[in-house]
């Protein structure tokens, strides 16, 4: 009885990384989805001002110059 709960207790440690390592790949790649579906908005909305005809859709910051 030793040997046979040893190796079923390996067995259950490769099976809860493996589950671990899927958890963590899906996290990622919701994570990175979120982040692209941001970006893709932001472009999105930039490309509708520019096609709107509008000049000021994405406002550059000038920094102040001292005399």
């Amino acid at each position: 009885m030793g040997q046979g709960g040893g190796a079923r207790d390996a067995q259950d440690a490769a099976r809860r990384t493996a589950a671990l390592m899927g958890f963590i790949v899906i996290l990622v790649l919701a994570i990175a989805g979120v982040v692209l579906v941001r970006e893709l908005r932001q472009n999105a909305s930039l490309e509708d001002c520019l096609m709107a005809g509008r000049r000021n859709c994405a406002p550059i910051e000038v920094p102040l110059r001292r005399p």
